[in-house]
């Protein structure tokens, strides 16, 4: 199979359409059904089959997708003129997937790093979803940081630090003062971070463990509305050390540690493997390491 059949096989895959691969490689759709025809007959196997009134891969499909990006990208990188390897030779863009929270904390670092060491990178950040792993596969997410789930077996992990949670509040609150025992701590009004719009979590769990229960007066989405929620209320909301850590340099708050049993959080960057010996990512990843372990 030459580079050209083996390109459109990876964008067929890649759209599972035969127009939107054509609109991706500037071909009519009769040129790209005809290259569709070709790599049936090269490889044995459909390909792609109609489901419905669109298409889907074949098992085999499936099985071969990564393989055959991986070598499409190396070709790619092999034809390709030498790539800079001084920072301030770079010209990327690159995707960061990260929550609101350490967007929050770690951002000013890596963009002040980025205007000093390589000017012309862009730091493309973006929100958390569905964290699918598909996103670091097909390139739409280059470094995705917190803490991570399962992810596939080829992908790179590496752990960035370890964190415990501690209640932020702002200064003037009860609870910034004296000893916070569980009963205190479950007496006071909470806010909660989530996404999804959970009222409901392991501190409800270890509290119910000691008979408590605490009332949640709100939940929001973000980080960024829950501290300016909470540096204007005496509600409590509960985040990584490193967060409260910055967020107490820029805003009237204060952290205490929660009275219960929490288990710690373990923050970690994941890549795909295709960038380990790219010099601008590795940059990067290098970048992230050294704000993680900048004095929060």
């Amino acid at each position: 199979m030459d580079l050209n059949l083996l390109i459109a096989l990876d964008t067929l895959l890649r759209e599972g359409s035969v127009a939107k691969a054509a609109a991706r490689l500037s071909l009519s759709p009769p040129a790209m059904s005809r290259t569709l025809t070709r790599i049936r007959e090269a490889t044995g196997d459909p390909i792609l089959v109609r489901a419905g009134r669109g298409l889907v891969p074949t098992p085999r499909a499936v099985a071969m997708q990564d393989e055959v990006r991986a070598v499409v990208e190396r070709a790619a990188r092999l034809l390709a003129p030498g790539a800079p390897s001084r920072p301030e030779e770079f010209v990327r863009s690159f995707a960061i997937r990260a929550n609101d929270a350490l967007i929050w904390s770690l951002g000013a670092r890596l963009i002040a790093r980025a205007a000093k060491e390589a000017p012309k990178v862009v730091l493309r950040f973006v929100p958390e979803g569905d964290e699918d792993v598909d996103a670091l596969r097909d390139g739409r997410v280059d470094l995705d940081i917190g803490v991570q789930g399962a992810l596939g077996p080829e992908i790179r992990m590496q752990q960035l630090s370890v964190e415990h949670s501690v209640a932020l509040v702002r200064k003037e609150n009860h609870l910034a003062s004296g000893r916070v025992t569980s009963k205190r701590f479950a007496a006071a009004s909470h806010l909660l971070i989530s996404r999804r719009g959970k009222s409901h979590g392991p501190i409800d769990r270890e509290l119910a463990k000691e008979g408590l229960a605490r009332h949640v007066a709100a939940v929001v989405p973000s980080f960024g509305a829950a501290l300016s929620i909470v540096s204007t209320s005496d509600l409590v909301v509960t985040v990584p050390a490193g967060v409260a850590a910055t967020a107490a340099r820029t805003f009237e708050v204060v952290s205490f540690r929660i009275p219960l049993e929490l288990e710690s959080l373990a923050f970690a960057m994941a890549w795909h493997p295709r960038f380990d010996a790219d010099p601008a990512h590795a940059w990067l990843r290098d970048g992230v390491r050294a704000s993680f372990r900048a004095p929060k």
